[in-house]
């Protein structure tokens, strides 16, 4: 199986793993876990609970962006082996992003989603200009 959907397989988990995350950190912030109302329990956040509940929402946004570029290249006739390298880069960048975004590090954070962005344009730009 090429690396493109592998790295689409597991980039999946991202979000739930971080949604499973940010809810241990929600009930440890605010001691009781309404599910009720979740969001207006969520807007209270501050901290790193309240990065882990955006980074989780930024890994659903890449997903979705990156989910686009595979089919993108799956439908093109480029050799989807030669992605490798993009694909793999953008799973690394997507383990680092959460990371650097709960230790409230934004440079760092800013510029690894920069790299995983442009690895999904690399991609698209591939699938668009096959030669």
């Amino acid at each position: 199986m090429p690396a493109l959907f592998t790295v689409l397989f597991i980039v999946t988990f991202f979000p739930m793993i971080l949604a499973a995350i940010g809810g241990y950190l929600r009930y440890r912030h605010v001691d009781v876990f309404d599910n009720r109302h979740p969001r207006d329990q969520q807007s209270e956040l501050t901290g790193v609970a309240s990065r882990v509940l955006a980074a989780q929402k930024n890994a659903w946004e890449a997903l979705v962006f990156y989910s686009a570029v595979t089919l993108l290249a799956f439908y093109s006739s480029v050799n989807l082996r030669e992605l490798s390298g993009a694909a793999i880069l953008f799973l690394a960048c997507r383990v680092l992003h959460p990371i650097f975004y709960a230790l409230d590090l934004a440079l760092f954070r800013t510029l690894i989603f920069t790299v995983g962005w442009l690895s999904c344009v690399y991609i698209a730009v591939k699938a668009f200009f096959v030669l």
